[in-house]
């Protein structure tokens, strides 16, 4: 859409509205292909009722397989810090109005110097937290898939203090393996190629869910979008409905308190 509204301070206050691409009659509102180009969205407040081990106000380090991430800084500041096999650790500085883009096998955290809020945009219609992503917990933990299954699951089963015991374990994990940047190089690179291979092969067999969510929206957005322009100087009676976005409760989330922009409603 041409001049995307700007977005700006809580989501409480932000009323999104999309027009839907499709010609003819719509369905279902609540499927995530309703988002403009198909796109999973997540409004991220970075987790700020305590800091982690390392004394930060911090998101858990997370990475995905195939899904792209990015990061549009709505308020407040803080910094992405970022591991990748090919150029190691770096870490951008996160204002308001900047925008940053995260490739896939990309290790990341979110950390929050002054009430970080961004707006999460991943590719594939899938968001963030949901069947390609997985939390770093350390060599020791993806050894056990049964502690891996606890500690990754501290957040259904004790709400936002099992998140924040959730965030803290991955950084403890994460605090010994970033100190191998300054001290020892191969052996982080070593690690880290081990982590990004093991989320790999544990996304391969999700290639149907993920693919099934880009079939309803990244492509199903492309095809209804060619056929518009096909149908070209026709389609000028378009009946397409607007949906917006009711704010709702934030949850805890690997980064933060979360909001996934997923139960549009029409607007009647």
């Amino acid at each position: 859409m041409k001049n995307t509204a700007r977005i700006s301070g809580s989501l409480s206050a932000l009323v999104l509205l999309f027009l839907v691409s499709a010609c003819g009659p719509a369905d279902n509102p609540a499927k995530a292909g309703r988002i403009v180009g198909g796109i999973g969205l997540t409004r991220i407040a970075v987790y700020e009722q305590r800091p982690g081990p390392d004394g930060l106000l911090t998101g858990a380090p997370i990475i995905h397989a195939v899904i792209d991430e990015g990061f549009y800084v709505m308020s407040g500041s803080g910094r992405l810090e970022l591991n990748d096999v090919h150029r190691g650790f770096r870490s951008i500085n996160l204002i308001p109005g900047r925008y940053v883009q995260v490739p896939p096998c990309t290790l990341y955290r979110l950390v929050s110097n002054d009430h970080l809020v961004v707006l999460s945009l991943t590719s594939g219609g899938l968001p963030a937290e949901e069947v390609d992503f997985r939390i770093y917990f350390g060599k020791d933990a993806d050894a056990s898939p049964a502690e891996y299954a606890r500690l990754s699951g501290l957040a259904a089963a004790e709400g936002l203090e099992g998140a924040l015991k959730r965030r803290d374990e991955a950084v403890r994990a994460y605090s010994l393996f970033i100190s191998l940047w300054k001290l020892d190089k191969p052996t982080y690179y070593m690690e880290l190629e081990r982590f990004v291979g093991l989320q790999l092969n544990e996304a391969a067999p999700k290639r149907d869910a993920i693919g099934k969510a880009v079939d309803t929206g990244p492509a199903a957005w492309t095809a209804r979008f060619r056929a518009r322009l096909k149908d070209l100087p026709l389609n000028r009676n378009e009946m397409s409905p607007v949906f917006y976005f009711p704010p709702e409760k934030e949850s805890p989330g690997l980064s933060g308190l979360v909001q996934p922009v997923t139960n549009l409603e029409e607007i009647k």
